[in-house]
């Protein structure tokens, strides 16, 4: 008996005049339409699967704060308590997203932080190294961009926006992520009276944080809300998010500076006074200063974990050159490694950049500002000479920054 021709798709029922491809199984046939159908439901369901994955993964997170510490060690030269600090913070906040069933009456309040310390101290990357140590979705804000709602800068919810960009708009991944906001400072109040005029970057910023660092449910616009004020709002649960705040506080050692000296009235005021570190007062820095300063009383109160971040000697500023994981020397190395060059630099290099870091005030960003003056020549005539090996010599380094005028206008900066 002569075997039946099938002219139609056994799924969709499409006859083969209308497909370009006809799969013939025992006893069934499939179109080219079905079979792609099935490749999106596949791909959809792999996605879940990750998804479901990273929520497992998450629930089993099993750093413990040592953990957390020694892989800041890699990364951030010095700041002890500063990653002490840090870690114990992520670490109960993590084990707050494990309390799932509450079986008695405690529940755990999240730990946001506030990190207090001068510029190029380490603050950001000690928030880019424990995000990339969780691999948790992570953004960086500059809080100096954002203003009241309804005036020229940003909203206070295009935090959330560049928190939702950063894990491609994956709302359950993002509700367990990390913010920094960085510049926290420069949102101070202006003056001491609100009511005279109207913050709308200061304090009116610091009121429309509140209901974030807190937790609430937050209708983020995922393209940023002025430009596109039609768009469909994306809800976003901030009570898993941890805020990381930092903020250099230029002059605050001027406010705490103030208080000690009010605190001379007591019977052991003479002998703790004797015992002040003058050089490195931030050490000494409390939840008033902050206020002092010009942050409201209720930020300070949903930033409960407040820490500093010592200024940076000669030595922290040496070890920053070669010690961690991505060292500046180190990058540079393997940037003319990968041109089969190998790069040394004189033990005296080192020593004279540290030294034009230090008399300039300019932190540990201001070694990356140095070295590349330095190396912009060397980097842009190295690669067409086919040289071996080339050394960073003292006299050469000297030259390279005098020929920039880079001294006069670190001077004027």
């Amino acid at each position: 008996m002569p075997k039946q021709t099938i002219n139609k798709c056994s799924f969709c029922g499409r006859p083969r005049t209308e497909v370009s491809l006809m799969i013939e199984g025992e006893s069934a046939y499939i179109c080219n339409y079905c079979v792609d159908q099935c490749r999106t439901l596949i791909d959809e369901n792999s996605k879940n699967d990750v998804s479901d994955a990273r929520a497992n993964e998450k629930e089993n997170f099993d750093y413990k704060p040592y953990d957390i510490k020694s892989f800041l060690d890699q990364y951030v030269i010095g700041q002890e308590q500063a990653k002490k600090s840090l870690s114990v913070a992520v670490y109960n906040h993590y084990k707050r997203l494990r309390q799932r069933i509450k079986s008695d009456d405690v529940d755990i309040e999240k730990s946001n932080i506030i990190m207090v310390g001068r510029t190029g101290t380490g603050k950001t990357l000690m928030a880019k190294t424990i995000a990339r140590l969780l691999n948790v979705p992570f953004t960086i804000v500059d809080a100096t961009v954002l203003t009241e709602a309804g005036y020229v800068g940003e909203d206070v919810e295009s935090l959330l926006t560049r928190l939702l960009q950063s894990c491609d708009f994956d709302v359950k991944q993002a509700e367990r992520g990390i913010v920094f906001i960085d510049e926290i400072d420069k949102i101070a109040r202006k003056g001491d009276n609100p009511s005279i005029t109207r913050d709308v970057s200061g304090e009116g910023v610091q009121q429309g944080l509140l209901k974030i660092l807190e937790g609430s449910i937050v209708n983020v616009p995922p393209n940023g809300g002025r430009k596109h004020p039609d768009q469909k709002m994306v809800p976003v649960d901030t009570k898993n998010i941890l805020f990381i705040c930092g903020g250099a506080f230029d002059g605050i050692e001027k406010k705490i500076a103030q208080r000690l000296n009010t605190e001379v009235v007591g019977f052991n005021s003479i002998r703790e006074n004797g015992q002040l570190n003058r050089d490195n007062l931030l050490q000494y820095i409390t939840p008033a200063d902050l206020k002092a300063f010009g942050l409201i009383p209720e930020i300070i109160g949903r930033l409960p974990l407040l820490t500093y971040l010592e200024p940076l000697d000669r030595v922290a500023l040496r070890n920053i050159l070669t010690e961690p994981k991505n060292a500046i020397v180190r990058q540079y190395k393997k940037l003319f490694q990968m041109d089969g060059v190998k790069l040394e630099f004189e033990p005296a290099v080192l020593d004279y950049i540290v030294d034009v870091a230090e008399e300039f005030k300019l932190g540990a960003r201001g070694l990356r500002s140095i070295c590349e003056t330095i190396m912009l020549d060397i980097m842009y005539e190295m690669p067409s000479k086919g040289i071996k090996e080339f050394t960073v010599t003292l006299d050469l380094a000297k030259e390279k920054l005098e020929h920039a005028d880079f001294l006069r206008h670190a001077m004027e900066g």
